[in-house]
């Protein structure tokens, strides 16, 4: 993950999530209207999930 998206994950979290399909925008949205520190974490946990399943 670089430093745009996590910049990105932080200034405007659902705007982060745009790739990761239509159910992760959604959850982050709603957290972030919640509040905004629960959607930018969440955000950050989407943009940082390591698919290969290695450190």
């Amino acid at each position: 993950m670089g430093c745009g998206r996590v910049l990105l994950c932080i200034i405007f979290p659902p705007l982060a999530v745009l790739d990761k399909g239509c159910g992760s925008i959604v959850l982050v949205t709603l957290l972030t209207l919640c509040g905004w520190v629960p959607g930018a974490i969440a955000a950050i946990v989407m943009c940082n999930d390591n698919k290969n399943g290695g450190v």
